[in-house]
C-alpha cells in the first residue's frame, strides 16, 4: 500500500486520538487502551512499510504518549486479570463476530445433515457414533434409563475427562484453522453431525423430549463454546488467507493474536460445562423447571458475555481494527 493511501485511510482516526489525548482526564482506561491497540498496530504496519520516514516518527511519538498515560495512570498489574476477562476478551469476541456466525451456520448445517442422514439410512448413526455407542444406549433405553451413560462414572473423575476433552476439541478446532480455515470448519461440521445423529436416535425411539432436556444442561455453554473455538480457528487461517492492506506475516500475527485471546476466554465456561455435565446432568429425576432454569440461566451467561458485554465494552463502532 501506497503511503499517502495509508494515511489518508487513518489521519481521521489519528486526529481524533491526539484530541482525546489532549485531555485525558475524560477518558476511561477503556478508551486509552483501545487508543493504545489501536496506535500500536498501525505503528508496527508503518515500521515495516515505511520505516524511516515522518510517518513512522509521528506515529512512533503518538504510540509513546498514549503509552506513558496508561502506564502513568494505573497500578502495575492491579487489575490485569480482571482486565483480561472484563475488557480484552470481549473485545476480541465482538472482532470475532462475523466468524462465530459462519461457525455457527457451518454447525447448525453438520446437524441438519446428520438428522436427515440418520433417518434415511438407519446405518449411519452407527458409522458416526460407533456401534458400542449406539448398542449401550439403546439397552439403557430398554431399561428405562435412557440417559444412563451419565451416570455411569464417578462424578469427580468424569468432570476431569470431559473438561479436558472440551478443552482438547476447541483446541484442536483453533488449531486446524492453520490448514486455511477449512480445518476449523470440518471439526465443526463433524461435531455438528455426530449432534443430530444423536438427537435423531432418542426421536427414533421416543425420548427426544428427554435428550433436549438433558443434553442441553451442559450442552448448552459447551456446544457454544465449541462453535466459538471453531470461530476462532476461521480467525486464524484468514489471517493468512486474506491479508488485506497489510502484510501477510502481520495480517497472520494479528489474527493469531485475536483468536488466542478468544479461546484463553472460553477454558471457564468449558469448566462450568464439565462441572454441570458430571454432577447435573446425571439427575434426569428432577424436575422440569428445574431443568428449564439451569438451561435458561446458561443462555443468559452467553448472552451475557458473549453479546451483552462485548458490545458494552467497546463503544468505538468507527473505529479500524
Amino acid at each position: 500500500m501506497k503511503q499517502s493511501i495509508f494515511v489518508k485511510n487513518n489521519q481521521a482516526k489519528w486526529n481524533e486520538f491526539e484530541s482525546k489525548l489532549t485531555n485525558t482526564g475524560t477518558l476511561s482506561s477503556d478508551e486509552l487502551s483501545l487508543i493504545y491497540i489501536h496506535l500500536t498496530e498501525d505503528l508496527a504496519f508503518a515500521k515495516a512499510n515505511y520505516p524511516n520516514t515522518k510517518l513512522f516518527t509521528y506515529l512512533n511519538a503518538l504510540a509513546l504518549k498514549v503509552h506513558t498515560t496508561v502506564y502513568k495512570n494505573k497500578k502495575e498489574e492491579k487489575g490485569r486479570f480482571r482486565k483480561f476477562w472484563a475488557y480484552e476478551v470481549p473485545l476480541e469476541i465482538r472482532r470475532s463476530y462475523k466468524y462465530i456466525l459462519i461457525a455457527f451456520l457451518i454447525t447448525a448445517a453438520g446437524v441438519a445433515i446428520g438428522a436427515l442422514s440418520s433417518a434415511n439410512d438407519e446405518t449411519f448413526m452407527r458409522l458416526i457414533m460407533g456401534d458400542a455407542y449406539v448398542d449401550m444406549t439403546l439397552n439403557n433405553i430398554k431399561e428405562g434409563d435412557p440417559m444412563g451413560v451419565y451416570g455411569s462414572m464417578e462424578g469427580n473423575h468424569m468432570f476431569m475427562a470431559i473438561t479436558s476433552n472440551n478443552i482438547r476439541v476447541s483446541f484442536v478446532a483453533f488449531a486446524l484453522g492453520l490448514f486455511f480455515s477449512v480445518g476449523a470448519g470440518w471439526v465443526l461440521f463433524q461435531n455438528g453431525v455426530m449432534l443430530g445423529a444423536f438427537h435423531y436416535l432418542f426421536f427414533k425411539e421416543g425420548f427426544f423430549d428427554d435428550t433436549i432436556l438433558t443434553i442441553w444442561l451442559h450442552g448448552t455453554i459447551e456446544i457454544w463454546s465449541i462453535i466459538v473455538a471453531g470461530a476462532a480457528g476461521i480467525v486464524l487461517g484468514n489471517g493468512f488467507l486474506f491479508p488485506g492492506t497489510y502484510p501477510r506475516l502481520y495480517s497472520f500475527q494479528r489474527g493469531a493474536k485475536q483468536a488466542i485471546k478468544v479461546v484463553l476466554g472460553l477454558f471457564p465456561f468449558f469448566v462450568v460445562a464439565g462441572f454441570i455435565e458430571s454432577f447435573v446432568t446425571r439427575h434426569t429425576e428432577w424436575p422440569l423447571y428445574l431443568k428449564l432454569l439451569i438451561i435458561s440461566l446458561s443462555l443468559l451467561l452467553i448472552l451475557f458475555y458473549f453479546f451483552y458485554l462485548p458490545l458494552k465494552t467497546n463503544p468505538h463502532d468507527h473505529a479500524k481494527n
